[in-house]
């Protein structure tokens, strides 16, 4: 573990005290042009050695750290503590900071086209509006109807119930009472709320007749009702789009065997059955349709935009729209396209009319003034009504192709793919920034009605819509995305782990603990005590049959997962969730630099560039007095490492008390585990801790962890940076945030409120650095 070292104390006395006194300012700019140019450039603006200009988030005592250990480039230590201090300061004060940054170029609230999320949800949400939203109330699971005969004649149902998953083994038994084990139908009827966007394979397993219907109830995901042959699994894709709520219908048959009037066919026993609805959700493995995803009530079909998009850009930290390209049109093409014919095809569910309805035309046009209005997010300008309506829709030879081509028309307009988040000010664009913050789409009828009866006005009221929203399932999906991010589940990452020495540990296994953590984090984030310290620093995990053995944990005789105390001295929420532990390890052995990593970038904000060239780890083999411990500190001990590893290192070390699979260990090749971990805060001050809890504490009640939190969910929810909207705004969320007990909803209602009410003029108004607006 690092230690600080004498001299540093006086140093850092230096650098927390105010006005930077003893600061030269002209010795360290000389220092900076004789050492530091020819590698950074001469205003930090990089060069072709080191391209990144000198901009970062350590703190000055961190950075005076990092000159005083590795700087100069080839000549590390060379520099005395004064010189290492006055250019430290030079560099910070003029290219580094926070402050020096903004003076250097000014954040700016920018002009963005809408992200492939935003395009899919906000032309379900334009269509949803005709129809109807769908909800998702408090019961879980799906209606199951149980029925003597094969036809689903009410006067055969015997039994109705809700069913939590579909996972059944009746064997040659009877589903229930009154029933002929050797003939009855299931079906099971409700709704579908995807976890994630993506292909989602589904698997119906069962000896018997059996169809599944996802969204269209007239074409099936999954048809095996003419069934011959002796398969058992009957698979079929679907693109979905995460937090949207889809209709969902899976129907059996089982049938008598043979003739029923002979007396030997009465006496043959029935054959078994079984019925299993299982998905491979994206970048998961497969398992159960789990009951979080599945309510008992019906819902509408929605519009699925199943067009692949490019990636968005992610170079900043956070999904936003900045890029346009050729790629980029034709996804937007090609998704128009897609959207305007399935329009087509439902005109008249739509529009309220018929076929052959003499009224159709005239309705037509209502729909389609409605569909752009809502789309565009205004009312239409009288030159955009006529050539749409006048001109597109009336000129078609019939008005479903109409239709079709205006709603192309409309999907394709600037109007629709950009955000408005220039200098439009008023009601109307308050509720369009709210919804692209918390929901990725366009406002709802309610949230149109609030801009247009003058419920948007204050703080209060948007507050108010904000806490609405934020509580629709749109918003949840919105949130989980973001500890989707925060957490790194959204990375494709493949946890194969060594079969002789984690037996059990198999894809299953997997599925079960990835399913634990999202139960995790859902139930803390979003459920009635949306704490931010109990996702560091909560005792329970989610556990069912499978994980509870595997990981040495009681649990009750009720099946499914449940939410238990598991190992409560030595873990600490996600932290030390065995899906994280397990994700951040290798194949055997544990991995302090991923866990340091994670630690350092999701929760302490530490900004890290890549290393230069990709190292191997030491094989442990080579090195067997060593203990994974020993062995990365003996490979990062270059000063060319020291830069990150000094920080990594010892946050990833922490949690050494976990192996591979993320479980408890005490041993490390036979030593004892050290446990002992350090960070160097931004105040100066080195932070100690043992072990996982110890660790959690300190990110729990760290100022640093506090605005590094903070500062990720303000650009997932805004796509923006947080000062483009005023230099105070990071001061103003953390004093809310601390003030609302860390109530993780409330801060995304904060930041939603906030930025709702700023266009890029009234930033740049309230922004000591001015700047034109996009």
């Amino acid at each position: 573990m690092r230690t600080m070292p004498v001299w540093f104390l006086p140093l850092l006395a230096w650098a927390l005290s105010p006005g930077l006194p003893g600061y030269a300012q002209e010795a360290g700019e000389a220092i900076y042009a004789r050492q530091c140019a020819s590698c950074h450039g001469k205003q930090g603006e990089g060069t072709k050695r080191h391209s990144k200009p000198l901009a970062g988030a350590r703190s000055l005592p961190q950075l005076t750290r990092l000159v005083l250990e590795t700087m100069p480039e080839g000549k590390p230590g060379s520099l005395s503590e004064a010189e290492a201090r006055d250019v430290s300061a030079h560099v910070f004060d003029r290219y580094y900071s926070s402050a020096a940054q903004e003076r250097n170029a000014p954040p700016r609230i920018a002009v963005t086209r809408l992200t492939a999320p935003q395009y899919r949800n906000a032309v379900a949400d334009v269509v949803a509006s005709f129809r109807g939203y769908p909800g998702w109330g408090p019961g879980r699971g799906l209606k199951g109807e149980y029925f003597k005969g094969r036809n689903y004649n009410r006067a055969d149902r015997v039994l109705e119930r809700v069913d939590p998953v579909v996972d059944f083994d009746w064997g040659v038994e009877t589903p229930a009472e009154g029933i002929d084990a050797k003939q009855f139908s299931t079906r099971h009827n409700g709704s579908l709320r995807p976890p994630a966007t993506g292909e989602y394979q589904f698997i119906v397993r069962t000896e018997h007749a059996t169809r599944l219907f996802i969204n269209d109830m007239k074409t099936p995901v999954v048809d095996a009702w003419v069934k011959s042959g002796a398969d058992k699994e009957y698979s079929g894709s679907i693109f979905l789009v995460a937090g949207r709520i889809y209709p969902l219908r899976l129907e059996m048959s089982k049938a008598k065997q043979g003739v029923d009037d002979t007396a030997k066919e009465k006496k043959k026993p029935a054959l078994p059955a079984m019925l299993h609805l299982e998905w491979v959700p994206p970048r998961g493995e497969r398992q159960v349709v789990p009951d979080r995803c599945l309510a008992p009530n019906g819902s509408p079909a929605q519009l699925i935009v199943s067009t692949p998009f490019p990636p968005d850009d992610r170079s900043l930290g956070w999904e936003r729209g900045s890029s346009i390209s050729k790629g980029w049109h034709q996804a937007v093409t090609q998704a128009s396209v897609e959207a305007a014919g399935w329009v087509r095809e439902h005109l008249d569910e739509l529009a309220g009319t018929k076929v052959d309805a003499p009224d159709r035309q005239v309705k037509a046009r209502s729909f389609c003034k409605s569909f752009a209005e809502r789309a565009w997010r205004r009312p239409l300008l009288e030159v955009e009504e006529k050539f749409l309506l006048d001109t597109v829709l009336v000129a078609a030879p019939e008005p479903g192709l109409g239709a079709q081509k205006v709603v192309l028309a409309v999907l394709q307009s600037p109007a629709f793919l950009y955000q408005r988040v220039g200098n439009t000010t008023g009601p109307r664009a308050v509720a369009e920034r709210l919804a692209w913050s918390l929901w990725d789409s366009v406002p709802d009828p309610e949230l149109s009605r609030a801009a247009a009866e003058g419920r948007l006005g204050t703080p209060a009221q948007i507050a108010a819509q904000a806490g609405r929203m934020i509580n629709d399932p749109r918003g949840h999906a919105k949130m989980m995305g973001f500890f989707r991010h925060w957490l790194r589940l959204d990375q494709a990452t493949d946890i194969a782990k060594d079969a002789a020495r984690f037996p059990g540990f198999d894809r299953a296994l997997v599925a079960d603990l990835r399913e634990s953590l999202e139960r995790q984090v859902e139930e803390v984030a979003l459920g009635d005590r949306p704490d931010y310290r109990r996702l560091l620093t909560g005792d329970e995990v989610y556990l069912n049959d499978r994980l509870a053995v595997f990981y040495g944990a009681a649990l009750p005789a009720e099946a499914g997962f449940r939410c238990l105390p598991l190992n409560p001295a030595e873990r600490a929420g996600v932290l030390t969730h065995p899906y994280l532990l397990a994700s951040l390890a290798y194949n055997q052995e544990t991995s302090p630099i991923h866990r340091g990593v994670f630690l350092a970038r999701s929760l302490l904000g530490v900004a890290m560039r890549p290393p230069p060239e990709a190292v191997s780890p030491l094989a442990p083999d080579l090195h067997p007095s060593l203990s994974t411990r020993e062995r990365v500190t003996l490979q990062t001990q270059a000063t060319a490492c020291i830069s990150c590893h000094g920080i990594i290192n010892p946050l990833g070390f922490s949690l050494e008390g976990f192996d591979a699979v993320g479980r408890i260990r005490v041993l490390d090749r036979a030593r004892p585990v050290d446990c002992q971990g350090a960070y160097l805060s931004r105040d100066g001050v080195e932070k100690k801790f043992k072990g996982a809890r110890q660790l959690a504490t300190f990110l729990a009640e760290s100022p640093e962890a506090h605005d590094a939190f903070i500062q990720q969910l303000f650009h997932h929810l805004v796509q923006q940076p947080e000062r483009a909207f005023g230099t105070g705004v990071p001061d103003e969320l953390r004093q809310g945030f601390v003030a609302d007990q860390y109530d993780i909803r409330k801060l995304a209602v904060r930041v939603a409120t906030r930025t709702a009410t700023v266009s890029s003029q009234v930033a740049s108004k309230t922004d000591p650095n001015p700047r034109k607006s996009p």
